[in-house]
């Protein structure tokens, strides 16, 4: 075991590098956890401004909510123009603060920020019109309902650093289209890329005071917003941060949406297309230095095939290239914070003293001294070790075998959350069932992680993993109050069930029941006649009264 450590040099060596952020002169200033280089340097918002800010985003948000939807779809795809034509420049942002790759920063965030824009745009309207209800007895015959989505307000969205681009960007164009001011608060970690973020907002000519951009202290600032009355949060982060944001949420009877950890399982089953399952689970696990919520963190292979798998993973484990990123010449770049790095490696290591192995490890670093860590596949594991009970976040894949379905079933729901699962295998009808019974949010088949970019698909968990949706018609309707609106079609000067009660009320209501749920003709015929009669008297004269 500790021969193993030895071994591996680069998985226990603390590498001398720059801080991801330090303070200076009153700002705080940025670094690329990649290259150690200075990015910029940005002052906190004055929490003291936030009642003012506040006031600005009300005033916005009663002007923007009143345009039609074709009008906020116009400014939206102004937006979407802009990503497209400096999606370099974009990537580059990204990449330079939060240490992925460009390749992941454009295929992970920018291109499904541009797509989020253009479906939401596109489809707001369609899913937030007004919704007709059908009567749901004859007895309410004289009644109609409508279901009116209405904007919430000012909604408060705090953005995590693993997608810190595309996580937020996709709630604001959701707040934005259904009708809302959006006040942003941006990791710590990736302040250069919400400073994008807000250069990317103004080019879509929004009505001073929709969109506000808040910097510092998470906590500070959500306690900030919720004392200044703002109406719902959506939080994304880790779970034990989603629980102190929820119970400083109910003290003010504030809703939130909470998108919080995952330990997503990747089940094997033996008819697996295996080179395919192989690719898709170096791409899920690996990607982005495994800094994703929805990455496979759990894998669980068929014993009949489990050598054959191994071997496959192994070779692409072994072959990925990890580094900076100067010429499209890496697959993985750089953690993107010191104290992920440090959980890695505190998991990695435990389980390493508690019997797991290191069945590959790549050594293609590409002069690595910044906060890199190797993308390791790690064989005898069990449920008794942290790696596979507690969210890793980095690029470690940990694999054990299972005999029947019904132990991958268990396996895989053994687990306080249930953000996403996969199921890899060619019966697709098989794989539709055991999706039935895995206790998570979001179930793919061959494939893995990457319905996050799909913004007509729902992204939400189960269990410890969040509440509530973001994405797809779902996460619009989270941006919005439902308010019913009834009415009668016949005016009458009472319902049935109102003043005066006497003998004749209690009848008539009882042969409103009989006709209702009717055993016979007969009860249809006299039914009828007795509740018209009953209708008549109640509805359509006067009242009485000593």
């Amino acid at each position: 075991m500790l021969k193993q450590l030895a071994k591996s040099p680069l998985l226990i060596r603390r590498q001398r590098r720059k801080p991801d952020r330090r303070a200076s002169g009153g700002k705080t200033v940025y670094y690329d956890p990649a290259t150690g280089k200075e990015l910029g340097r940005v002052r906190n918002t004055d929490l003291s401004t936030i009642r003012t800010l506040m006031a600005d985003a009300r005033k916005a948000q009663t002007e923007w909510a009143s345009l039609p939807f074709r009008e906020r779809k116009r400014h939206i795809l102004k937006i979407r123009d802009y990503i497209v034509e400096h999606s370099d420049e974009i990537a580059r942002v990204i990449s330079e603060n939060s240490g992925k790759t460009r390749i992941d920063a454009l295929a992970t965030e920018v291109i499904p920020s541009a797509l989020a824009a253009e479906w939401y745009a596109k489809n707001a309207e369609k899913y937030l019109k007004r919704e007709n209800l059908p009567s749901s007895s004859i007895l309410f015959s004289n009644k109609r309902n409508v279901i009116e989505r209405q904007p919430l307000g000012v909604v408060g969205i705090i953005s995590p650093w693993n997608y810190p681009f595309s996580i937020p960007f996709g709630e604001i164009i959701m707040g934005i289209m259904a009708g809302n001011a959006i006040m942003v608060k941006v990791s710590a970690a990736t302040t250069m890329v919400g400073l994008e973020i807000e250069k990317i907002m103004k080019k879509g000519d929004l009505p001073d005071g929709l969109f506000h951009l808040l910097i510092g202290s998470g906590d500070d600032i959500a306690s900030a917003m919720l004392e200044n009355g703002i109406d719902k949060i959506f939080f994304t982060g880790s779970t034990a941060t989603g629980s102190r944001v929820m119970q400083k949420a109910a003290r003010h009877i504030t809703p939130v949406s909470l998108e919080l950890g995952g330990k997503d399982a990747m089940i094997v089953l033996s008819d697996a297309d295996l080179e395919r399952t192989a690719n898709g689970a170096a791409w899920a696990g690996y990607q982005n230095a495994g800094q994703s919520c929805g990455a496979v963190e759990r894998l669980y292979v068929h014993e009949s095939v489990y050598d054959r798998f191994m071997e496959l993973l192994s070779e692409k484990t072994r072959a990925l290239r990890f580094g900076r990123d100067r010429d499209f010449n890496v697959e993985m770049g750089s953690m993107t914070t010191r104290e992920q790095w440090e959980t890695v490696n505190r998991h990695v290591e435990s389980a390493l003293r508690k019997g797991a192995r290191i069945a590959a490890q790549s050594d293609r670093g590409k002069k690595v001294r910044g906060s890199f860590y190797p993308p390791i596949l790690l064989a005898d594991v069990d449920h008794s070790m942290e790696i596979m009970r507690e969210e890793t976040f980095g690029p470690v894949i940990p694999v054990m075998k299972f005999k029947t379905e019904e132990e991958a079933v268990r396996l895989a729901n053994d687990s306080s959350m249930g953000l996403t699962a996969s199921i890899w295998t060619r019966n697709v009808k098989l794989a539709k069932k055991i999706g039935l019974r895995l206790q998570a949010g979001v179930i793919t088949i061959n494939d893995h992680l990457y319905t996050h970019g799909q913004p007509e698909t729902p992204w939400g968990g189960w269990k410890n993993s969040g509440i509530g949706f973001t994405h797809s018609r779902l996460g619009l309707m989270e941006m919005t109050r439902a308010k019913l609106i009834n009415w009668d079609m016949l005016p009458s000067r009472r319902n049935i069930w109102w003043f005066p009660y006497d003998r004749k009320t209690y009848e008539g209501l009882k042969a409103a029941l009989r006709f209702a749920f009717p055993k016979s003709a007969g009860d249809i015929v006299l039914g009828g006649i007795r509740l018209i009669a009953f209708m008549t008297r109640k509805m359509f004269t006067r009242w009485k009264t000593r």
